[in-house]
């Protein structure tokens, strides 16, 4: 059975940081791109972040370079996304997924997390 578990959103003003995190079981995580996506009210779910199979490649949502990073831990199974200088309009439920055969993941990503909600106020 695979499950992503997210975990460390919460309310945090503007210009604070928040590091979320994913756990991931059930599946050979070292074969799996992996990305951080956010769904606003309203708004299509997006790609935030996304890290290939290794950690060497990455690439962000042009909203978040400069302020958001990601990373993985192959040993743990985990995926990171620290996230720095954070604005209202980082505001969404954030979710992560696992893809065996995309990089960046898409939304047609076959594993998700159930979401952690990050609330950033003004």
């Amino acid at each position: 059975q695979v499950q992503l578990v997210e975990s460390g959103g919460g309310l945090v003003q503007a210009g604070g940081s928040l590091r979320l995190s994913c756990a991931v079981s059930g599946l050979t995580f070292v074969n799996y791109a992996m990305g951080w996506f956010r769904q606003a009210p309203g708004k299509e779910r997006e790609l935030v972040a996304g890290i290939g199979w290794l950690g060497r490649s990455t690439n962000y949502a042009d909203s978040v370079k400069g302020r958001f990073t990601i990373s993985r831990d192959n040993a743990k199974n985990t995926v990171a996304l620290q996230m720095n200088s954070l604005k209202p309009e980082d505001t969404a439920v954030y979710y992560c997924a696992a893809d065996l055969q995309h990089y960046p993941p898409g939304r047609g990503s076959p594993y998700w997390g159930q979401g952690t909600q990050v609330t950033v106020s003004a």
